[in-house]
């Protein structure tokens, strides 16, 4: 995981140290090299976690508490010199410019380094304890006459292997709040692991106590492919085959490019699920409708909200698409998410071209951290537009 960020954090680490150096400590503590020192101290022990962290063979160590330590440190102790750092070098070049004698970059830098410091402690403490229940009611013209008013619960993303410890109470809330929803159907939308299947016998008591009248309905999440653990190929086998011998053991029905249908009287609603979108490239939106009558009303699981654009919408024969993946970026200030820049869809309702989407925020996460992006489940409740 640090690996895909390995150079912007060094530089992050090591550079501002060397600027505070070279305006502040280098005339100041002259000849007291062991003051200078103890300032380069924190920076070397995170020189020396990051490269600890991107020595080991997996995506994440088997341990989470090493990551989410390390990026608590991070945002504790290498954002902040960086955002002074930087800060105050722009602030010396205009106070030189403009002739001024105070660094106005300074008093700009820590005001954001305390903003910084109260997101870091909230994301970490009380973000990641909240619980949102998403609740939309959708209206639909192809909707069967005994569907309308059927109830989908939808939670994505639970990286189960992240609630360990005292967090395991919140998964358990979490259970009960989807349960407590009376829903028609349970929906999954992928990502039950951070990394192993074996995360996931410890809370398959738990998971096997949620409820519906239609059961559960799953799909895999790019997570559940094993593909973060660098093992041998036929090791990740064992592991793909594992986590959806798991999934069905609990009593899920786990689709693999396939669907089934629900019936209600004389009406039937087809519920489909396609395996991950883009990487591993296993999507196969054909197979999944094999079968399926152009005039279906279809439910569409698919981890990854870009096949949504790729070809759920351009099939034109999918009404309503669930989705996850991007946790919602996680952090958000006033509703504004960085993950936006990568996915055009990222959190929340979308419609287009007569197919609605549900891209939810997702209850887990494999950094536990929550800032403006609550975990959620979304009651989903199908209405039935009268002529």
């Amino acid at each position: 995981m640090i690996s895909r960020i390995f150079i912007p954090i060094l530089l992050a680490i090591v550079l501002p140290d060397l600027y505070f150096d070279q305006h502040y400590w280098r005339s100041r503590y002259h000849g007291r090299w062991w003051l200078r020192l103890l300032w380069w101290l924190p920076g070397m022990v995170m020189f020396i976690y990051t490269i600890a962290l991107v020595s080991i063979r997996d995506f994440v160590p088997s341990d989470l508490t090493w990551v989410n330590v390390y990026m608590f440190l991070v945002g504790l102790i290498v954002w902040p010199k960086a955002i002074f750092a930087l800060c105050s070098g722009l602030g010396l070049l205009w106070s030189r410019w403009r002739h001024l004698r105070v660094n106005l970059g300074n008093i700009v830098a820590v005001v954001l380094i305390l903003i910084n410091w109260y997101v870091l402690i909230y994301g970490s403490t009380i973000g990641t304890k909240e619980l949102v229940v998403q609740r939309n009611d959708l209206y639909f013209t192809n909707l069967p006459e005994h569907f309308d008013g059927y109830r989908i619960v939808f939670f994505s993303d639970a990286h189960v292997g992240s609630f360990t410890g005292a967090r395991r109470a919140l998964l358990h809330r979490d259970i009960d709040s989807i349960n407590v929803q009376r829903a028609d159907l349970v929906a999954f939308g992928g990502d039950l692991q951070n990394i192993r299947p074996q995360e996931i016998e410890p809370v398959m008591p738990l998971l096997k106590q949620l409820k519906a009248r239609d059961g559960v309905v799953s799909v895999l999440g790019n997570h559940d492919y094993s593909e973060y653990t660098h093992d041998r190929p036929d090791v990740e086998a064992a592991n793909r085959r594992l986590v959806i011998d798991l999934q069905r053991r609990m009593g899920w029905k786990l689709l693999l490019n396939s669907h089934f249908v629900l019936h209600r009287g004389g009406d039937s609603v087809v519920v489909a699920g396609e395996q991950n979108f883009r990487k591993p490239d296993s999507c196969d939106f054909s197979r999944t409708m094999n079968g399926v009558g152009e005039k279906a009303f279809v439910v569409m699981l698919q981890h990854d909200p870009r096949a949504w654009d790729d070809h759920i919408v351009p099939s034109h024969r999918v009404a309503l698409t669930l989705s996850g993946h991007t946790h919602g970026g996680q952090i958000a200030f006033f509703g504004v998410s960085p993950v936006k820049l990568v996915y055009a869809e990222d959190d929340g309702l979308y419609e287009r071209e007569g197919s609605t989407m549900c891209v939810s925020a997702g209850i887990g996460g494999l950094v536990f951290f929550r800032f403006g992006v609550p975990p959620e489940i979304n009651v989903i409740t199908l209405h039935r537009i009268k002529h």
